[in-house]
């Protein structure tokens, strides 16, 4: 299946082949903040989205944390997936044209602002690693990330999560490039992988002008809790996703960190 992207989007799906790995102090999920209008790199603090509630508490006594090393070991890679999937060469650029949008309503902009900073559970509070695929063939791209010991930050992400089918299942934003979009928000029905789970089916409609063709991103957002850790995907591709890409990756993804978690039990 191929999608031809039209209008503002340029084509081909860009994303760093990065596989990061960070260990720092954080809190809980994102709340609303303020529209986006700078990249990301170039936000104040007050612009990112802000921690919700406190901090997690410490891992119980017994229940290793990941190390940074464990948590790179956790990822998923182009290997897994097959062909057509690669490494990633930069970020694709319908994050920007299609991400970065404010809206008036709270829960609806605190999804975009998380959405468009990779941050669904906050800035990091442990050991992370992220890595991205693109697959040319379906003008699609996926970022997969691991963290360490945040199961009090994601049983509160997963909670809000399962709100913005309700609260946010059509609403309409304004982007920066490619004036105003629909949105859709639905649940994705995944199937019980890990300990809890959550996952979104998120379309993103822009027409520039009346001269323009519409174009649509299809994004599908997963959290899921293995034990105190977490896995976060996101999988976009301008139309429509290859069918079993979510579940695919997440299948692979949850058996490697259960894994890597076991090994770690072992040597503790």
């Amino acid at each position: 299946m191929r999608v031809t992207a039209s209008g503002l989007v340029v084509a081909g799906l860009l994303t760093a082949a990065t596989v990061t790995v960070s260990a720092c102090t954080a809190a809980g999920p994102p709340k609303a903040a303020a529209p986006a209008s700078a990249p990301a790199a170039d936000r104040t603090a007050a612009e990112r989205p802000a921690p919700a509630g406190p901090a997690s508490p410490a891992a119980s006594p017994g229940t290793p944390v990941l190390t940074a090393a464990q948590a790179q070991a956790a990822l998923i890679g182009e290997s897994d997936l097959g062909v057509p999937w690669t490494a990633a060469d930069s970020t694709a650029t319908w994050h920007d044209g299609l991400l970065k949008a404010a809206t008036g309503q709270a829960d609806c902009q605190r999804l975009l602002e998380a959405l468009y900073t990779d941050e669904l559970l906050g800035a990091p509070a442990g050991p992370q690693a992220v890595t991205s695929l693109d697959d040319g063939d379906d003008a699609a791209q996926l970022r997969y990330q691991v963290d360490a010991g945040r199961s009090a930050d994601v049983d509160r992400t997963l909670a809000w999560l399962r709100t913005l089918p309700g609260t946010c299942g059509r609403f309409t934003a304004q982007t920066t490039a490619a004036g105003t979009e629909a949105v859709q928000v639905a649940d994705a029905g995944l199937r019980d992988f890990g300990d809890a789970r959550q996952g979104l089916r998120i379309t993103l409609t822009a027409q520039p002008s009346a001269a323009d063709d519409p174009t649509t991103l299809t994004l599908d957002v997963a959290v899921v809790r293995v034990g105190d850790d977490a896995i976060v995907l996101t999988a976009g591709a301008l139309g429509t996703l290859p069918d079993d890409t979510t579940e695919q990756a997440l299948d692979i993804g949850v058996q490697r960190l259960a894994q890597v978690r076991e090994q770690g039990r072992a040597q503790a």
